[in-house]
This record gives C-alpha cells, sequence and structure tokens, in this order.
C-alpha cells in the first residue's frame, strides 16, 4: 500500500482552506497547508475585512453632517487617512494571527511558500517535495486588467487600502461589486470619484429595480457615473493620469484609476496539468458535485472554481471536502451544500442586501409571480437632511405563496436580509410574512407590512 506524507494537502491560506485544514485536522488525520502570503486569503487581507472597515470609515463624513439635524452643532473633525491605514494594518495583522493560531492548535503544518503540484499525489514548495493521499486548491481569485492603452498605470483593488497619498481624484473602472463598493468608500472620505462602466445598468446579475435604484443614490452622494463608457487609453502627465474615453472627446484627469472589471480563478504556475487537472476556459478548476477535479484525488473549493465567489461559500464547501472525505464531526450527519438562496451584500452608500431570484430570473422560472415594491424615506433622514431614500422589494411565487426574491437598498441592508434569508431558506410564504408582526419603527419592518402587490403594465396583444 503506498503511504503518504499527509491525508490531505491543502494549497491556499484563504477562508476555504483554513477551515478544511482545521476541520480536517480535528478529525485526527494529518495535514498541512501552504500559503505564499498572508494567512486570510483575499477576504481578510484585501477584500471583505479591510473594505467593510473602510466602508465604515466612510460612513462617519455624512453622519457628522446629519448629526447637525438632530441638535448637534460645530464643525465635523478632519479625515487622517494615515491613521485610517495603521488602524486597518494592526487589525488584519491580529487577524492573520489568529488563522495561524487556529492551524497551530488543530495540529496543521503551515508551510510557507508558493505550491506547485508535481503529479496527483506530489506537491513541491520551496524545492520540498510533500505528498497526499488528497489534496485540496483552494487559491482563491486574482484581479485581472484588461489589455487597455497604459494599463501599467492603473491599480486593483488589492492596492486601494495602503495608496499613497490619499487620492483626491480617483477613476473606478466597472460596475460590480468591487468597483460600486470603492467609487462609495472613497466618495464618502472625500475624494472626487467618477465611475466608468461599460454597461447601461451596474450590478449584472442583480434585479434591475435594485441596480436603478443604486445608481441613482450613489449619483445623489457625489459619484459622477458614466455609463455606456469605456476607456481607450491612459496617460501619465505631470498633473495627473489623463484618461481618454471611446467615442467621445472627453477625458478624466485623476491621480489614481482604480480597474476592477473582474476577478479571475488564480491557477497559473500551479501544475494543473501535470497533475491531470482540468479547467475551463478562463482558467476555473472543474469540479463535480462533490468539489472532485478530473483528478481523483483532487478537490478544488471557493473562487478557484468560479461557482459562486463569497466566503461564506468557500466555507460551506470545505466542510462538505472535509465531511466526505473523513467523515462527519461526532454527533453530526455529512455537510451538503445547496446554491438556493444565497444572501449576499454590497457595501455602497446606502448598502444592497438579496437573496433569491431577481425580477427576471423568478419569471423565467416560476411563470407567474406577485411584485411587492416600496421606496421610502427612512425615519432617521426625516430630520438628517438627508435625500437617501430606501428600496424594500418582495417577489412571490403565485402557485405557492412562496416568497423567492427578497431585495433591500438601505442602511444596514446586509445585517436585515440575513435574517430573513433563513426564513426564506425554510420555504417561508407571503403568508407567513404578513403574519409576523414587525418591530416597530424600524426599516425592516417594511417586509413584513407590504400588502399590495405592483400593478404590472398590461403587454399590449
Amino acid at each position: 500500500m503506498q503511504t503518504f506524507d499527509y491525508d490531505l494537502f491543502v494549497v491556499g491560506g484563504g477562508s476555504g482552506g483554513v477551515r478544511a485544514a482545521r476541520m480536517a485536522a480535528q478529525r485526527g488525520v494529518r495535514v498541512a497547508l501552504a500559503e505564499v502570503s498572508d494567512m486570510g486569503g483575499t477576504c481578510v487581507n484585501v477584500g471583505c475585512i479591510p473594505k467593510k472597515l473602510y466602508s465604515y470609515a466612510a460612513h462617519y463624513a455624512e453622519a457628522f453632517e446629519e448629526s447637525h439635524g438632530f441638535g448637534w452643532v460645530g464643525e465635523a473633525p478632519t479625515f487622517d487617512w494615515k491613521t485610517l491605514k495603521t488602524n486597518r494594518a494592526r487589525e488584519i495583522s491580529r487577524l492573520n494571527g489568529i488563522y495561524v493560531q487556529l492551524l497551530d492548535s488543530a495540529g496543521v503544518r503551515i508551510i510557507k511558500g508558493r505550491a506547485r503540484l508535481l503529479d496527483a499525489h506530489a506537491i513541491e514548495v520551496n524545492s520540498e517535495r510533500f505528498t497526499a493521499k488528497n489534496i485540496l486548491v483552494a487559491t482563491g481569485g486574482t484581479a485581472t486588467v484588461p489589455a487597455v492603452e497604459g494599463r501599467e498605470h492603473v491599480v486593483t483593488s488589492d492596492h486601494m487600502f495602503d495608496l499613497e497619498p490619499f487620492p483626491k481624484r480617483l477613476l473606478v473602472v466597472g460596475g460590480g461589486y468591487i468597483a460600486c463598493e470603492f467609487a462609495s468608500i472613497f466618495n464618502g472620505l472625500g475624494a472626487q470619484v467618477t465611475q466608468i462602466h461599460r454597461r447601461d445598468m451596474l450590478l449584472t446579475g442583480f434585479d434591475n429595480d435594485v441596480r436603478g435604484f443604486i445608481a441613482s443614490e450613489m449619483s445623489k452622494t457625489g459619484v459622477n457615473l458614466q455609463l455606456k463608457t469605456e476607456v481607450e487609453s491612459i496617460t501619465k502627465t505631470a498633473d495627473g493620469l489623463v484618461v481618454k474615453v471611446k467615442d467621445q472627446s472627453a477625458s478624466f484627469t485623476v491621480d489614481t484609476v482604480l480597474y476592477a472589471t473582474g476577478r479571475i480563478p488564480n491557477t497559473s504556475g500551479l501544475g494543473l496539468e501535470a497533475a491531470g487537472v482540468a479547467v475551463d476556459a478562463a482558467g476555473a478548476i472543474q469540479v463535480d458535485e462533490h468539489y472532485r477535479s478530473s483528478a481523483p484525488s483532487i478537490y478544488a473549493v471557493g473562487d478557484v472554481t468560479a461557482r459562486m465567489q463569497l466566503t461564506p461559500v468557500a466555507l460551506g464547501e470545505a466542510m462538505v471536502v472535509v465531511d466526505q472525505l473523513f467523515g462527519p464531526a461526532a454527533g453530526r450527519k455529512p455537510r451538503s451544500m445547496s446554491y438556493d438562496f444565497i444572501p449576499t451584500a454590497v457595501f455602497t452608500h446606502p448598502n444592497i442586501g438579496t437573496v433569491g431570484y431577481s425580477e427576471a430570473d423568478a419569471r423565467k422560472k416560476f411563470g407567474g409571480i406577485s411584485v411587492y415594491r416600496s421606496d421610502f424615506k427612512a425615519l432617521k433622514h426625516t430630520l438628517s437632511g438627508s435625500t437617501e431614500r430606501t428600496l424594500m422589494k418582495l417577489l412571490v411565487e403565485d402557485a405557492t405563496d412562496r416568497v423567492v426574491g427578497l431585495h433591500m437598498v438601505g442602511a444596514d441592508a446586509g445585517e436585515i436580509v440575513q435574517g430573513f434569508a433563513v426564513a426564506m431558506k425554510a420555504g417561508a410564504t407571503k403568508a407567513i410574512f404578513d403574519s409576523t408582526i414587525g418591530i416597530h419603527p424600524t426599516m425592516a419592518e417594511e417586509f413584513v407590512t407590504m400588502r399590495e402587490p405592483v400593478k404590472q403594465p398590461v403587454k399590449p396583444l
């Protein structure tokens, strides 16, 4: 019988990789994990966590302004970019340490360096060869910049947290999560922000009402939104970066250009071909329903498979793999992963929270649906002086009365939608929503008090 150095070798120390390594080690098997950078992956180091911290920072400017309506007088404090960066770096370093401690305490061997697969059971790190019965690839994704003239002058989201100096003029290229969040954040921190997107609406894949509403709200806060616009070239000058756009005589002069036009699976240089692991045209590892690749001993989870690029999804997938390979924890059933009704949030200003189907997708899947929609000024803003509005929307399948889509644009949308996601996962109907007593006065109660569906326009014969 062939012997191996490890029962599981994990490539990648992001959320999915750390979770799989730690939980597998707790099952009593031999586990190693290789990571070339700081522990925690994109989410901890240059993604979800620092981005949310900067979003909090950006909200203080509007909070100080709004406080005058509630009786607070005097000038707002000034913003110090260096202090924010220093405090963020300290917190991220603390989290890096926690990840290392969790792995150490579980008995996982951490190997610092870039891993490369040699075959279906062998890995090389720093010229040292290791063997494993099973290998899990969890290397995540990486930012990509298209071949635009002057691309050497742009930055990606990985660089936004430590820019020096603070960009007084920022151009954001893209219309997805990352682009919209950074446009909102740096606008809130005091930058003059222009956002360019080649499509006619932001946030492809979201409900169209949400997409139109957030564009309007972001514009009101000061983001100069330029839709159906593409970059032609970027030139460095003494005054800054001059960005020319296609089919227009207009140009923008800015201090920083952020390209947030997408991320690709981080599979380059991993040795996947040598190990017999198939990837698609975009470089994503192809896996079956059990996250097994074309090489039976090699698994992959998270963004490297490009299924659904969300940290909690990677965590869930990692647990399925561990239970499958080494059995569930004592007294527990093996985990399974469902991609239905996965909630998500976009930390724009205001926030977006959503779970379930968009209206367009719900109509395709269920046929008859009823739409409930509410657009209002939150109680807070009756005194704050802000023109911000809140959008809430429910989609109900007519045949079953089940709520199949729930969408919100407004303060703390992610916090609110998380709770409703549990109800929707359990199959809650509109009748159950209607019978639920709301918490008054809150924005969240609007979801359980919408009674009249939106009258849909009659299609001409």
